[in-house]
């Protein structure tokens, strides 16, 4: 056997596909794999056995005389023996796989590394005197032939050094091979430029002086430090270099608040004066009922690297959740793709950056990462920078997971894994090459581990040695990170004490004149977030920005329902799409009453004729989750794909509809960090059933209802929700009305449950158009899609805007009548049903369209034409302590104090609805009898 054919088998692992093939045809391997085989050698999977003998006897068929490596003694051909030809790829493959076990990795030297054997050459038949015996090196990269013992000593720098690399797990042989090839031909860490290394130590020092400057002009404040992993500020700094190195021009970062004070001052550049201010709480009146702590804002700013390269950054906010921010960063990083028409995601970069603990323990961890390979989400790879304290709050590490590291989870998008020591920088910024080298050439989210520590509790208040009185010995005995490069270097000759002391004495005077600055001001820092693609955009008061009119003419409503309703030739449609497209077509031109599932294709198609884009994601929208939308049609001959409305005109603007992966928070996070940098867009997400958005829950109330009042944010995100108690059972019945409108305030979202297709049209329309940007919270309906009553007249479409409130166009005289109910959704046209068979001339049924924000006079005006009315009943589908009766009751008693009101819903319940098809039916009938007949 050849010595390329061990190299092939050592770089791509199929030595046990090799011989299954050969067990079941041995005709089917070429003559050298014959050979091997029945010579005795053994598959893979059967190293490991009880004694070396047998794996000595791997093929008696490599007999060839093999070159020494570039540099050897030209002393001829090295005789190589059969066994021996063989035995050396194992242990290398062993090392790729298992290496990372072995290496230095903690900087506090409590992690146990014990002997594992398959590390050990003992294990492939190798004895004592095997040890210096030329032979060919099994694949490893940069050497043909050496030793056994030179081999290992190869191994064990690549991989057991201050490095370790998981990638065996990849399943592509061209990324293993690219891997190891790095790993194994890596330079010495100590040859980085000069030049590097002091920037690197330059961080560290700015880093350790602003955290030790803090915690002495404000002992005991919370700032969550960095002390222990100040590396991470180096790192971060040279990922950013990198990615600019490789054509980013912008980037997106998200991180918890672990070193976040850290990141804005030494890498975005904050004032320290605005971080001391925010310090002192100056002009706390201001803040009365809104923002945030400083831990948690955002910041972006303009940097410009070593190289002159100039790169825009954008930290995003972020809450208390943790890993909440992940996919908001990677929505953020798409759209920001988008815009720039970056193809091939190479000019926007994310990366976030992780604590240990909760990068095993949060779910949005793997939801994020499932989005990393899909086409409606990905962004050209991640960088995942994880703060490894070795530990989460009071939590070690065997009580926050089940895996040896904390990044195993990232194993499930077959992603490169970099174990590094946080002390060795040198190792690290080596690390950072590899790492966003491999990003750019295969497009693959990767994750750094740098193995750290935390100098204090989880804040600095917090004792750390009630719980981990061992660690935090050692952690008291360790010299700074800061401390320990300056002396590696100082003793190397690159710099020397009295430049560290130069370094470190600039700082200090910078962050002095700052904090002097800071104490002198009587204003809090003011960051305007309304600059770039945000500019003429609103938020405030909802009242304070005037409607627009949304509807659109005649003409090109056809226009749209003719090209979106048109298949290229030679497609197979369905025939039942066919008759649905005929119909749709009969719509536009006023020959059928126009349904919701085509209102909704004439709103997205005559925005995308004015340019627009449209974006809409969630659990089967391409089709719709009740059949309704088929916005991408399937040849039933080819199984080809085609999206009629993104075929409509050569300058519209860009229709995408995604179907997500079975996930509500990842994906409505996604879309909500997409809505942050496209206010021109509509931008989409649809829960499956409305029921499911509390699988979101933590972005709805840390982020999307909260944005504009904690970070002065905007976002003009479009949810929505099926609603409808329609006998489906409990998770199929509530989008959980009530809980949006617990949180409403300060005009924060928009709560909107249309009754007509119009309406929806509309209020789609409106979203865009109008300049203000909230939050669309949007009960879509489900049996109302295809009833006839809830239908609407094209010629609707062509002029007009949305409703808010609808008066009852079918009341009798407002004389005549003494009863009023309100109600919003599917439950009209059971009140109106009942309504007309009873022919009962004496109740009005006014809708209110948007729950909010509350438009008080045209409310008033919708049910105050009814004046003489001696009752006003409040009907809902849901239970009473449900829905908006909650909402709704205060504000009615304040427009009509003297008019007696009365609710009408099912009773209190801690389920939304039944599971049974015929008790709902009853319950339906009883709340529509209760409604009239009190």
């Amino acid at each position: 056997m050849s010595h390329d054919v061990v190299s092939l088998a050592s770089n791509l692992g199929f030595v046990d596909e090799m011989y299954a093939r050969y067990c079941e045809d041995p005709a089917s391997v070429d003559a050298s794999w014959r050979a091997l085989f029945s010579s005795g050698g053994l598959p893979a999977a059967a190293r490991g056995g009880p004694t070396p003998e047998p794996r000595r006897a791997w093929s008696a068929a490599a007999g060839a005389a093999v070159e020494p490596a570039a540099g050897a003694p030209a002393a001829g051909p090295v005789p190589v023996v059969a066994s021996e030809a063989l035995s050396l790829w194992p242990l290398v493959n062993a090392y790729r796989v298992r290496g990372h076990l072995a290496a230095d990795l903690d900087p506090l030297g409590l992690l146990e590394r014990p002997p594992h054997p398959e590390l050990e050459p003992a294990t492939y038949g190798f004895r004592e005197a095997d040890m210096d015996r030329p032979m060919p090196a099994g694949g490893l990269y940069g050497v043909r032939v050496a030793t056994p013992r030179e081999v290992l000593a190869r191994l064990r720098r690549a991989y057991c050094g201050s490095i370790g690399l998981e990638f065996m797990h990849i399943s592509t042989p061209a990324k293993k091979a690219w891997l190891a090839e790095r790993m194994e031909t890596r330079p010495d860490p100590r040859t980085l430029p000069a030049d590097r290394r002091i920037a690197m130590l330059e961080r560290l020092v700015s880093t350790s002086a602003f955290e030790r400057f803090v915690h002495r002009k404000y002992p005991g404040t919370k700032r969550f430090s960095l002390e222990g992993g100040e590396s991470a500020i180096p790192l971060l700094d040279n990922v950013l270099d990198g990615a600019a190195r490789l054509g980013a021009v912008e980037a997106v970062i998200g991180m918890a608040h672990r070193g976040r004070l850290c990141v804005l001052h030494d890498i975005l550049q904050k004032p320290a004066r605005d971080l001391f201010a925010e310090f002192d709480d100056v002009e706390p009146e201001v803040a009365f009922g809104g923002g945030d702590v400083k831990y948690h804002l955002g910041y972006s700013c303009d940097r410009v690297d070593r190289e002159g390269r100039r790169m825009h950054l954008s930290l995003a906010f972020n809450p208390s959740h943790l890993e909440a921010v992940d996919p908001v960063v990677v929505g953020r990083v798409r759209a920001k793709q988008r815009r720039r028409h970056d193809a091939d995601h190479a000019r926007v970069a994310g990366i976030l950056i992780h604590g240990d603990a909760a990068f095993a323990g949060q779910g949005l961890v793997p939801e994020t990462l499932n989005l990393s390979n899909l086409h409606g989400y990905r962004t050209g790879g991640t960088v995942h920078i994880i703060i490894n304290n070795q530990i989460g709050f009071t939590a070690s590490p065997t009580e926050s997971r089940s895996t040896p590291y904390c990044t195993d989870v990232a194993k499930m998008i077959q992603c490169p894994i970099w174990h590094v020591n946080g002390e060795d920088l040198d190792a690290v910024a080596q690390v950072v090459d590899m790492a966003m080298e491999y990003r750019a050439q295969f497009a693959s989210d990767v994750v750094i581990d740098m193995f750290c520590y935390r100098k204090y509790g989880h804040n600095e208040m917090d004792e750390p040695s009630f719980t981990q009185p061992l660690m935090y010995k050692r952690i008291r005995g360790k010299k700074p990170v800061t401390e320990l490069y300056a002396q590696q270097l100082i003793d190397e000759g690159v710099l020397s004490r009295a430049d560290v002391d130069a370094m470190r004495a600039r700082v200090e005077a910078a962050l002095e004149r700052e904090f002097e600055a800071a104490r002198k001001a009587a204003h809090r820092p003011i960051i305007d977030a309304m600059g770039g693609v945000w500019e003429g955009y609103l938020g405030g008061a909802d009242a304070a920005v005037p409607d627009v009119d949304t509807g659109v003419p005649r003409d090109v409503l056809e226009r749209v329902a003719e090209r979106a309703t048109t298949v290229p030739d030679g497609f197979a449609l369905n025939r039942k799409l066919q008759r649905l497209f005929e119909q749709r077509r009969e719509m536009a031109r006023g020959e059928r009453a126009v349904d919701w599932a085509m209102a909704e294709l004439l709103a997205f198609g005559s925005l995308l004729i004015d340019g627009v884009n449209v974006r809409l994601s969630g659990q089967d929208s391409s089709r719709g989750t009740f059949s309704q939308r088929h916005a991408v049609v399937t040849d039933q001959e080819t199984g080809a794909e085609f999206t009629p409305l993104a075929h409509m005109t050569d300058s519209q603007g860009d229709f995408c509809v995604y179907d997500s992966p079975l996930s509500e928070a990842g994906v409505l996070g996604f879309e909500f960090g997409y809505s942050l940098d496209y206010p021109d867009a509509l931008v989409m997400w649809e829960a499956q059933f409305g029921d499911f958005v509390n699988g979101a829950q933590v972005h709805l109330d840390v982020f999307i209802s909260s944005c504009e009042d904690k970070w002065d944010r905007l976002s003009g995100l479009v949810m929505l929700l099926p609603h409808g108690f329609e006998g489906q059972g409990p998770e199929h019945s509530s989008a959980r009305l009530e809980r949006f409108l617990s949180a409403c305030a300060e005009d924060n979202w928009q709560i909107v449950q249309p009754t007509t297709p119009v309406q929806y049209f509309h209020v789609l329309r409106r979203q865009v158009l109008r300049p203000l940007r909230k939050p669309l919270v949007l009960l879509t309906p489900k049996s109302l899609l295809r009833l006839p009553a809830a239908t609407s007249s094209i010629d609707e479409f062509t002029a007009g805007r949305f409703q808010r409130v609808l008066a009852d166009a079918a009341a009798p005289p407002a004389g005549e009548v003494d009863r009023v109910m309100v109600c919003t959704g599917k439950v009209f046209y059971d009140l109106d049903a009942e309504r007309a068979r009873r022919e009962d001339r004496r109740t009005a049924i006014v809708r209110l369209e948007q729950l909010y924000p509350w438009r008080r006079e045209e409310v008033e005006a919708a049910i105050g034409v009814f004046a003489g009315a001696r009752e006003l009943v409040w009907v809902q589908e849901e239970p009473r302590n449900m829905g908006a009766w909650a909402f709704v009751e205060p504000r009615l008693r304040a427009l009509f104090p003297g008019c007696a009101l009365r609710p009408v819903s099912r009773p209190e319940s801690a389920s939304p609805a039944t599971g049974s098809h015929k008790a709902h039916a009853i319950e339906q009938e009883r709340l529509i009898l209760e409604a009239f007949e009190g």
